[in-house]
């Protein structure tokens, strides 16, 4: 019973295609001096059980048993893999394996930011300014037309939405394609009105990227602001 539970959480936690990407990244394992065991038989195991713990919020001390590894392994692999730059090249994995698909909408990349709290502290945080100050973090993501992330980085949450705008376009990858040389390039840059600034847009239009970012004073239901206008103008019909 337990095995047919734990083949069917990594069929859908870890399906065989993200496998396939996963493993030939995976780093080989060394035992930490403090303790941390053999390593373990089934490592798609350990990936499944870090998998859901990173997608369902739950704390790792109740990972449950059904997924047949322990939570201090689990944690203790996170932390490897995650030291060992893991996820930033399985990251860049996944999208030269979508963009050689052709399934990667370079039509837009779409900018945004949100805050969350950070009460541990750490280097990438600081006083938040909409949680009275509060210790918190601003995740920075710029993504593909469809939403997928292309460019993600962390922040205090006092740094501007618009001071991450110029890195995460920069930092845009390029990736494989169906046909040709590799693209990181889009069409459109969209954003918010917090990014909205002459200079922003000046600075887009040399590197040939069309933006259109809303105007400050555009309520929502109305036309957002054609961001090819110079700025001052007023919006045309």
């Amino acid at each position: 019973m337990m095995a047919a539970v734990r083949a069917d959480l990594s069929k859908r936690l870890a399906p065989d295609e993200l496998w396939e990407l996963v493993a030939p990244l995976l780093p080989s394992f060394a035992a930490r001096p403090q303790g941390g065991g053999t390593a373990p038989r089934d490592e798609r195991a350990v990936l499944t059980a870090v998998a859901y713990i990173l997608t369902s919020g739950c704390a790792w001390r109740y990972l449950p048993e059904s997924f047949g590894v322990s939570p201090a392994t689990a944690h203790s692999r996170f932390s490897v893999w995650t030291e060992a730059g893991l996820w930033r090249r399985l990251h860049r994995a996944v999208l030269d394996e979508l963009g050689a698909r052709g399934e990667l909408d370079w039509s837009s990349a779409i900018v945004d930011a949100a805050s969350v709290r950070a009460k541990k502290g750490g280097s990438r945080t600081g006083p938040n300014p909409v949680d009275r100050g509060k210790k918190g973090s601003k995740l920075h993501v710029l993504s593909e037309g469809q939403g997928l992330p292309l460019v993600v980085a962390v922040s205090g949450a006092n740094l501007h939405y618009s001071q991450a705008f110029k890195p995460l376009i920069l930092g845009i990858p390029a990736v494989r394609s169906r046909r040709g040389p590799r693209r990181g390039r889009p069409v459109k840059v969209r954003a918010d009105k917090a990014y909205y600034s002459a200079e922003h847009l000046r600075w887009l239009r040399d590197r040939r990227l069309v933006p259109r970012i809303a105007r400050p004073g555009i309520e929502s239901g109305e036309r957002p602001g054609d961001s090819s206008e110079d700025p001052g103008s007023a919006p045309t019909a």
